[in-house]
């Protein structure tokens, strides 16, 4: 069985333990997520099965977006809600639409973001979340990002309080931290802050509307109708360029062969997905070696 299971994952599980059900539901040992969700965060978890996971780094280029809600005045060891409390600050006068949407408008394109102390980056051979909870700082590497879109979901025009909250909606690359974006935000403001709600509403070209739950899985495990709630290989990289290729072509695709760089080459980018009947065979890089030529990624 191949295909892409969009899940809605829901809060309080890992992306690992819910990659874990879905290959007892499916009966495969072959299945892989498409992006890690935190374990409070609910929202949208491609899971590839099958030959999908060989597309599964291509799903995660498509990007992904997610609402979330800022709390302005508190920050957290974990950059969430689920931290303790760092630092506290009272917001001694009303904060006003126009400085928030000033402080989005900042973070809108490319920006460099330090990944948490609580998260799942590597450094030396170790997540950071061990060195946290081992009480250690270590240097963290930058990474850069892009914010596609940044938007305020609330319509006040004044925020007051001690501590005041808005929604935001963000649509950003692969590596972007919303909790981070949160702080960051907050920074802007000139106070501390940290996200306190979150969901992933869209990831690797799925949306919430075609994603299945664990009842909903269930359900198609018992009746053995599990193959429904798949979608094709071509669902993943359908963001990718597309090269329709003849009989003749095929055959030397399949075996990974060395080809002339088509005219549909695309200007801006890198990769080209090679098609065959509707049915994807492989994605192409351009050659490093041989100006002119392209060389499979991957063959599917």
């Amino acid at each position: 069985m191949d295909g892409i299971l969009p899940l809605w994952k829901p809060a309080g599980m890992t992306s690992h333990d819910c990659v874990f059900k879905i290959r007892k539901l499916f009966g495969t040992k072959k299945a892989g997520h498409t992006g890690t969700l935190d374990p409070d965060v609910e929202g949208v978890l491609p899971v590839c099965i099958g030959r999908a996971t060989k597309i599964a780094e291509y799903l995660q280029d498509a990007g992904k977006t997610y609402e979330g809600e800022a709390t302005i005045g508190i920050s957290t060891t974990t950059e969430d809600a689920s931290g303790d409390i760092i630092e506290k600050k009272e917001i001694s006068r009303p904060i006003s639409r126009e400085e928030i949407l000033a402080a989005l408008a900042s973070f809108t394109g490319h920006i460099t973001q330090i990944p948490p102390m609580f998260s799942a980056v590597k450094v030396n051979g170790r997540r950071l979340y061990e060195y946290a909870r081992a009480g250690i700082e270590v240097e963290r590497p930058k990474r850069n990002v892009q914010i596609y879109s940044l938007e305020l979901l609330d319509g006040r025009e004044y925020f007051e309080g001690p501590v005041v909250s808005f929604r935001f909606r963000a649509s950003c690359s692969k590596g972007t931290y919303i909790r981070t974006l949160a702080v960051m935000i907050g920074e802007k403001l000139g106070y501390p802050a940290h996200m306190s709600n979150l969901t992933r509403i869209e990831a690797g070209g799925f949306s919430k509307e075609q994603c299945a739950t664990f009842q909903e899985i269930e359900k198609a495990a018992e009746t053995g109708d599990r193959e429904s709630l798949l979608y094709p290989l071509e669902a993943g990289i359908r963001h990718l360029p597309k090269w329709e290729i003849s009989d003749t072509l095929a055959e030397k695709v399949k075996n990974g062969a060395v080809l002339k760089k088509p005219e549909t080459w695309p200007e801006t980018g890198d990769r080209l997905a090679v098609f065959f009947r509707g049915k994807i065979l492989a994605v192409y890089v351009a050659h490093s070696g041989r100006p002119g030529f392209i060389k499979p990624a991957k063959v599917i």
